[in-house]
């Protein structure tokens, strides 16, 4: 299987059209659908559902489809450090990390590396601390900012001096609203709409004293964006971190600590014994740098 046939692959399925994606790479139909079937036979299993006016992917075609994305996008990353003249601090660094007002740290640190290395950019990928881990593990992002508990073993990493602190995100008519916090006992009966993360986070499961079978969650999600709308159309309580979602006077939001308080600190990780490009290593330490101030000044 060679990289030229995954990005003709790749080509086809974004088209759903051997015509359209030959037309795209400037190559012809024929030999278009003859690498196809080539990649067919050397997979051994069908990749396309070919319809009378597009072509889909089977389920092994989606399987190699998202493979095919994070190789591509892998090579891409690694010809575009090996083309970057050692001297040269310039280049492409890539983040992932959760929803936390923490990101605060990584944007100034960032903002001061590109004041001084214009050429240096960021790429910045949202997702819960799965999604996060197995792009890290694949080397597709150079640091992960992990919102603890996690497990850290297998990684380097530096704790952030600030923390998040976990509350409900309601409505401000509702009549938790009128309350300073909230407790396990005034949630226990509340619609509720948990992260996919949180889900399985024994903090989160002690602090509410009961299992998530016996509590009445009607939502899930990944990132708080969307949530937020379920919970402005009234359809539950929101758990979640602060300072994430806006909640002045021109929301119709409001955030409200939990009692017990419950507090979680973050990491930013990166994988054992890396080889950072010039200018991921220029940013760890403006990082580095930073959160050395920050921590004599508290």
């Amino acid at each position: 299987m060679e990289l030229r046939e995954l990005k003709y692959f790749l080509a086809v399925a974004r088209e759903q059209s051997i015509s359209k994606a030959a037309e795209a790479l400037f190559i012809t139909q024929p030999n278009l659908s003859r690498q196809m079937q080539n990649l067919e036979k050397e997979i051994g299993q069908q990749l396309f559902i070919r319809g009378a006016r597009k072509i889909t992917l089977t389920q092994t075609g989606q399987l190699l489809r998202n493979r095919a994305e994070e190789i591509i996008e892998l090579y891409n990353q690694t010809e575009s450090e090996l083309n970057t003249p050692i001297t040269d601090i310039s280049g492409d660094i890539y983040i992932g990390g959760g929803e936390s007002y923490v990101m605060g740290l990584i944007a100034k640190a960032s903002r001061e590396v590109q004041i001084e290395y214009p050429k240096v950019r960021f790429h910045l990928f949202s997702g819960d601390i799965i999604a996060v881990s197995e792009k890290l593990d694949k080397g597709l992002i150079d640091f992960g900012i992990f919102i603890e508990p996690a497990n850290l073993s297998k990684y380097d990493y530096i704790r952030l001096p600030l923390t998040d602190t976990w509350g409900v995100l309601m409505r401000k008519d509702s009549p938790l609203a009128q309350k300073e916090y909230v407790t396990p006992e005034d949630l226990w009966d509340k619609p509720l709409i948990r992260s996919k993360h949180s889900l399985c986070k024994s903090i989160i499961t002690d602090w509410f004293q009961k299992s998530s079978d016996e509590l009445n969650i009607v939502a899930t999600y990944n990132l708080l964006y969307n949530a937020s709308i379920l919970v402005e159309e009234g359809i539950g309580y929101a758990v979640c971190l602060d300072k994430i979602i806006r909640t002045d006077e021109n929301s119709n939001l409001c955030f409200r600590p939990l009692y017990p308080k419950l507090i979680s600190h973050l990491d930013i990780a990166w994988k054992k014994y890396q080889v950072f490009p010039k200018c991921a290593e220029v940013f760890l330490k403006r990082l580095q740098s930073i959160l050395d101030k920050y921590s004599l000044e508290s």
